[in-house]
């Protein structure tokens, strides 16, 4: 897990939480995790339009980060699962009541994204 602040960050401890979801897929691939260990081909499936590029980008900033753990298997061929630490549920938990309001306030009551797990509004 990351111990020293990033350059330039803030003391403010919203603007370090931002930093950490800061990026358009991020709160997706966390949500995407709250279900389950996934590969990384499972989570191109459940994050349609998003590249290659920037999800790998994207998961070795959050592993960095200390909220997605990169589970490396010892098989032919090479299995890698990534999961939620400790933390990055934590952080899931944080983000729920964000979800409940944006579902409320801003798509009139309905959250077709995240509507069939019930997690984070």
């Amino acid at each position: 897990m990351r111990t020293s602040r990033r350059p330039g960050a803030s003391v403010c401890g919203l603007d370090a939480a931002m930093d950490v979801i800061g990026g358009k897929w991020k709160s997706s691939i966390l949500w995407a995790l709250n279900e389950h260990a996934c590969r990384f081909g499972e989570l191109r499936r459940l994050l349609p339009g998003v590249t290659e590029k920037v999800l790998a980008s994207h998961l070795r900033e959050m592993e960095a980060d200390g909220i997605v753990h990169r589970e490396v298997y010892d098989e032919v061929p090479p299995r890698v699962e990534y999961s939620l630490t400790p933390l990055g549920v934590a952080l899931n938990e944080a983000l729920a009541p964000l979800g409940v309001w944006g579902r409320e306030h801003l798509l009139g009551g309905r959250d077709d994204h995240h509507s069939t797990t019930g997690d984070r509004g």
